[in-house]
């Protein structure tokens, strides 16, 4: 039997291959866009997202990088030949040991960021994941405005050998633009020293704090009896 007659047959009977059902995914909205909800503090809102670049001979290089949306600074930016929800998992577990649990991360739909392992991971520690409506990077717009100037000012740049000399190139990039690089929407300080200020205006709101009511006051009512 020819492949003629098998197709014949095949239309004849109304068969049809049969489709494979794409599994489905988180999809986000525009109430999680970085212009409705926006972080008004130090590690109020973290956003993140992936770069792609190549070595010299042509093999794929991936970049995550994790940004503090108050401060600008760039908090992590790790490169390897491919990352997983795991490498993610364990890069936000070091970021948590240092600066303590963000309360909001922003993100697009991309597989990484919503895997069932991430989305478990978030939900157990009470992390909001705001992911952002589905083609529509502006959205996460801090997390673009990064990376526009991360390949405009260091993959455009640069010729990576490896994956050892993209890391010890990205790690100096990344500590020339936290700490050394102005930036305009912070009043052309670098995203550390505005850091460092929030720091400090956060320590001397509380220490202006007028002092608490004494606890007997507070919670039984009594008062001082009056002298005569």
């Amino acid at each position: 039997m020819n492949a003629k007659r098998v197709h014949r047959l095949c239309r004849k009977e109304g068969l049809k291959v049969r489709r494979t059902l794409r599994k489905g995914r988180s999809i986000g909205e525009s109430a999680n866009a970085c212009h409705v909800q926006r972080a008004e503090f130090k590690d109020h809102v973290w956003c993140w997202d992936f770069a792609l670049n190549r070595t010299v001979n042509g093999t794929t290089l991936k970049w995550l990088s994790i940004v503090d949306e108050h401060t600008r600074e760039c908090l992590a930016l790790k490169v390897g030949r491919s990352l997983t929800s795991e490498d993610i998992i364990n890069t936000l577990a070091e970021l948590f040991a240092m600066r303590g649990v963000s309360q909001a991360i922003r993100s697009d739909n991309g597989p990484e960021f919503v895997s069932r392992a991430i989305q478990e991971w978030h939900t157990k520690l009470r992390i909001r994941t705001l992911y952002i409506a589905p083609g529509s990077p502006w959205e996460n717009g801090y997390a673009e405005s990064f990376h526009s100037k991360l390949r405009d000012e260091f993959l455009a740049r640069e010729e990576f050998e490896n994956v050892s000399a993209a890391r010890r190139l990205t790690m100096n990039w990344r500590e020339g633009y936290n700490h050394h690089r102005p930036h305009s929407s912070l009043g052309y300080v670098t995203p550390a020293e505005f850091a460092a200020r929030c720091a400090a205006s956060a320590t001397e709101l509380l220490t202006a704090t007028p002092p608490a009511t004494p606890p007997l006051q507070q919670h039984t009512g009594l008062t001082q009896p009056a002298l005569s």
